[in-house]
């Protein structure tokens, strides 16, 4: 199994995986999205809010905040010695009192712990008038996307499987194929078809150059023919700001390889208890 990376930021990162099956790119992709753990606003106490919007509303938006998660300084609720109460070793607390006029955003929670904050500043949340006013305190804890969506590292998280595209002795260099391309990926070069270098993994495998081709009457095989390759996947990870795109990636795999590991153990231990019946 490989992975190479073609571009790799603290936001999004690009990358190839190859050697491997889609049933491992999907857990690939769910591990990242729903097994990493960040911090996330769960309980909001509202001591005084005479803005326009209700308790609730303003709490579910407080709650969808990307808090920025320094990795390894937190643990899981339901793994921390308090059972979940809160502490310091699971949550962080954040206080907010603004009064308006003016626009109540991310960068008025004000957290006690110095290396924790909102990933984005400028979130607006609700806007006040003068004489409104939001006091409250909220706590944040550490838990994972599969509990729910705001505990997501990620805003988006997907791959394709990766294209092949072939060109055969049946083609004759009509170009329309290059013209039907909605992604500018063929061009005609030395007499025939060919893939424009740098460009096949924009390929979406929507295969409308086949469809273009078959329609000049060529027959019924097409010049052209475009594959994906089933032990090959394109990755596209767009993180939320709680977590660097490296970071949400290695704790997926280290996930990935605990559960493996976890479920061989179990595996044999079965597998040695039937062999002593």
């Amino acid at each position: 199994m490989e992975i190479v990376f073609s571009r790799l930021d603290d936001q999004i990162a690009r990358f190839r995986l190859a050697g491997s099956t889609p049933a491992f790119a999907n857990s690939f992709r769910r591990a990242m999205t729903g097994e990493v753990p960040t911090l996330a606003i769960e309980d909001v106490k509202i001591y005084d809010n005479t803005s326009a919007l209700f308790d609730e509303m303003l709490a579910h938006r407080i709650g969808l905040i990307p808090i920025r998660t320094e990795e390894g300084c937190f643990v899981p609720r339901d793994a921390c010695t308090c059972g979940g109460e809160g502490c310091p070793g699971c949550s962080v607390l954040f206080t907010m009192s603004v009064e308006g006029p003016g626009m109540v955003t991310s960068k008025d929670l004000i957290s006690q712990d110095p290396r924790i904050g909102p990933a984005s500043p400028d979130i607006p949340l609700v806007k006040i008038i003068k004489d409104q006013k939001v006091v409250l305190e909220a706590r944040a804890v550490v838990s994972r996307g599969r509990e729910h969506a705001k505990w997501q590292p990620t805003t988006a998280c997907g791959y394709k499987n990766y294209p092949l595209i072939t060109i055969n002795d049946r083609c004759d260099a009509c170009g329309q194929c290059v013209d039907e391309c909605p992604r500018d990926i063929l061009e005609i070069r030395g007499g025939r078809v060919a893939v424009v270098e740098g460009r096949l993994e924009f390929c979406s495998l929507c295969r409308l150059c086949e469809r273009a081709c078959l329609n000049t009457g060529i027959g019924e095989e097409a010049g052209i023919t475009v594959r994906s390759d089933e032990t090959r996947f394109l990755f596209v990870v767009e993180g939320d700001g709680s977590l660097p795109a490296k970071s949400i990636i290695r704790q997926a795999l280290d996930y990935i390889r605990t559960q493996s590991e976890e479920l061989s153990a179990q595996i044999n231990e079965i597998s040695g208890e039937t062999r002593d019946e």
